[in-house]
């Protein structure tokens, strides 16, 4: 059998490329704009918000994903009413609530004494443990992802360019901006069994990244990096097989290599080029400038 095709003889490693995928898929779309809206350090701290609603539905006998869940919708919500009705910026609220629900977190792991194994699984996720009912959850989630991400493109452009712009066509900016909190929300809890509370930002941001490299248009950049995580969950489970690493830890490390490799491969194209034709004026894509230098056509 195959060095490639061989873990994936096995029904657990099956169920994780499957599940795996799913999350590249969500993440694909939702770290899309991310990037564009520059939305990173919401997505990180949305992912440590988690940990307070997972200890503490592991500490019931509840479903993590569901605390995990509330948690995290609960840290948006908080996040949104201290900059809409307090004096404090956006990053400021976000930075408070970081630390906040982080430390809560950390608190309650420690002040059991089984959390062991359970705190390294919030942490960096067991992606071989996904089963059949999480890979059916993980579906809901994509089919509501996409449908949400289609039905506010629009506005999620015209807002990435200028609000006023989204206000005047009638798009309703700041209902767009809740919706795709939302959406970052519903990515980072979806990939929580994957990757982990930690590691999530890797195939949220990672293929993303690596996908701007090479497109202009959001639904091909979308496309592409859906494509590239699926890359490197097929990548990091092929690591974690044969090498005996963590399956979540391999995969996110996977991303941020294509990220990397995109990176250059693209600088040698530019290059090379360049080496043609001294003369020839090539900017490579850039997912912000791209997207915002058609934002006003593509919102009409």
């Amino acid at each position: 059998m195959s060095v490639l095709t061989e873990p994936f003889g096995v029904d657990f490693v099956q169920r994780a490329l499957l599940g795996g995928a799913l999350v590249a898929v969500i993440c694909g779309v939702v770290g899309t704009w991310v990037v564009i809206r520059g939305m990173a350090f919401l997505g990180e701290a949305i992912g440590h918000g988690m940990l307070p609603g997972v200890a503490i539905a592991t500490l019931l006998g509840l479903p993590v994903m569901l605390g995990g869940a509330a948690s995290a919708v609960l840290m948006s919500a908080t996040i949104g009413a201290l900059h809409r009705r307090g004096r404090l910026s956006y990053d400021t609220a976000i930075g408070l609530l970081f630390v906040a629900m982080l430390s809560l977190g950390v608190i309650i792991v420690s002040h059991s004494g089984s959390f062991a194994t359970d705190a390294t699984v919030m942490l960096f996720g067991d992606v071989l443990a996904i089963r059949t009912p999480d890979i059916v959850m993980l579906a809901v989630a994509l089919v509501v992802t996409l449908a949400l991400a289609a039905s506010f493109h629009r506005a999620f452009v015209a807002a990435a360019f200028d609000r006023r712009v989204a206000q005047t066509l009638g798009l309703r900016p700041a209902l767009a901006q809740v919706v795709l909190v939302g959406l970052v929300t519903l990515a980072v809890v979806a990939s929580y069994q994957a990757v982990g509370s930690l590691l999530v930002m890797g195939l949220l941001l990672a293929p993303a990244v690596a996908a701007g490299q090479w497109t202009r248009r959001i639904p091909s950049t979308m496309a592409l990096a859906a494509a590239l995580g699926v890359l490197a969950v097929v990548a990091g489970l092929l690591v974690s097989w044969h090498a005996g690493t963590a399956a979540g830890s391999s995969i996110a490390y996977s991303a941020v290599m294509v990220a990397a490799l995109s990176a250059a491969t693209r600088l040698a194209h530019d290059h090379l080029v360049r080496a043609r034709d001294p003369h020839l004026a090539y900017d490579a894509p850039a997912p912000r400038t791209a997207v915002r230098a058609r934002a006003t056509s593509d919102a009409r």
